[in-house]
Formats: structure tokens, sequence, C-alpha cells
């Protein structure tokens, strides 16, 4: 019978390098957790492996600048699941840069989760929790993070208006008519300017989903100050934007 230092060792080969992996990777049970610990423990002494936090393991690969690590992206992703399923997304700055939304790249970075608090201070990497709106899922988190951008519009460092709006709408028109729908059901969660703003775009993008629900979640007699004009968005004065 397989041993567990084989049977792990095994895992790790098949691993790709630079790459983050903890014990889910390792396909062993949580009883076994206390014996692979020590495992790792070898395997870190025989510079196989090692140790990048608490549980969080790589495969060290030398190139010629040196010793490469994963990425910042492989690192935070065992921060944004538990058992296997996502509670939480990265957001903020760090996001609205890989949308194309500004060229700032934030020291610390956001992360929004329904229940948990999630912080890093760890070499690098910082990162602070803020609350989503919503459960996260891995079905959910990309339009999460589409409406963070819509909260967020008047905060984001370096931004072009226009471009903004034209990312807006490029992504919301790549969603179905069912994602339409929960896109609205989850901006009925954020403040009204989101559901002002989604409804704007929604107002001249060239799809049959129905916008009332929006419409009735508003006062009408708001006004949102988002610093738009209808050459940028054609509709804004039936949503109250200025």
């Amino acid at each position: 019978m397989i041993s567990l230092t084989q049977r792990i060792t095994q895992q790790i080969q098949s691993l790709p390098e630079d790459i983050s992996f903890g014990y889910a990777q390792l396909g062993i049970a949580g009883q076994e957790y206390q014996s692979a610990a020590k495992v790792l423990e070898r395997l870190q002494k025989k510079g196989i492996v090692k140790k990048l936090s608490k549980g969080l393991f790589y495969k060290p690969r030398m190139t010629r600048f040196g010793e490469k690590k994963p990425n910042e992206q492989q690192v935070l992703k065992h921060y944004l699941y538990q058992n296997g399923k996502r509670i939480a997304y990265i957001t903020g700055n760090y996001l609205y840069n890989q949308m194309g939304l500004t060229t700032q790249i934030p020291v610390v970075i956001q992360i929004a989760s329904r229940d948990k608090r999630i912080f890093i201070n760890r070499g690098t990497i910082r990162a602070t929790a803020v609350k989503s709106y919503v459960d996260v899922t891995e079905n959910n988190y990309q339009m999460l993070g589409l409406l963070d951008a819509m909260k967020d519009l008047k905060q984001i460092p370096d931004m072009d208006m226009q471009a903004t709006i034209s990312i807006f709408k490029n992504r919301i028109s790549q969603l179905d008519e069912g994602k339409l729908g929960e896109l609205i059901g989850f901006a009925l969660k954020y403040p009204p300017r989101v559901r002002a703003l989604l409804g704007a775009i929604l107002t001249v993008t060239d799809t049959k989903i129905d916008i009332q629900p929006l419409q009735n979640s508003i006062n009408p007699l708001t006004t949102f100050v988002l610093g738009i004009d209808n050459k940028v968005l054609a509709s804004v004065s039936k949503w109250n934007i200025q």
C-alpha cells in the first residue's frame, strides 16, 4: 500500500510550478492533516517545497534571475475559497485596474466577503476586508465586482468617464438575459446611485430585460451627482443622473 509520504510527493510532482497549494490540492483527508504536516516539513528541509504561510506551500523554481515565487493572484486565491467554495473576491482599485478603469495599482488590496473578514499582511502582499452586499459565489463575483465599480465610480483614481462607461456597457452587453436578471437583483442590494447608473446603461443597451424594478427602487426626487452628461450616456436625465 502506498504511504502518505509517497502520495503527497506524487501529488506535488504532478502540480505545475509557480502556483501555490494547500492540503486540499494534495488529496488528503482531514484526519491525515497532522501527519501530512510532518511530511511537508521534511519536504521543506529537502527543498522540494517551500512555505508561503500556514497551510500554504509552493514548488520553488530557479531562474537566472533567482527563485520564482507564485504571483499575487496565486497567493490570494487561497483566501477567496473555503472548503472548495468561493466566499470572497478582490475588489477596489486592484480590481478596477484589471478592468482597465485606472492605471494605478494600490498598495493595499481590498477583499470582499459577506460573512468573513479577510486581512493579509505577509511579505509584499497586504489586504484589508470589506463587506460584500450579497453572498459571494463562483457565478456572481464578477457581477459584484462590476457593481462595486459603479458604486465607487467617483473614487476611482485617474478615471476617464467616457472610457469607463464604455467598459461598463461592454461588460453588460456580454451578459445573457438570465445573467442580466441576476445583475439587476444584486443591484437592488446596492446603494441607489448604483441602481440608477445600471438602469441608465440598460436603457441604452440592446436588451429586452425588464428594468422597472430598478426604476421602482429609486426615489424620483433624488438626484445623483456622478459627473456624467448626456454626451457620455444619453439616458442619464431619465435616471436623475448629473
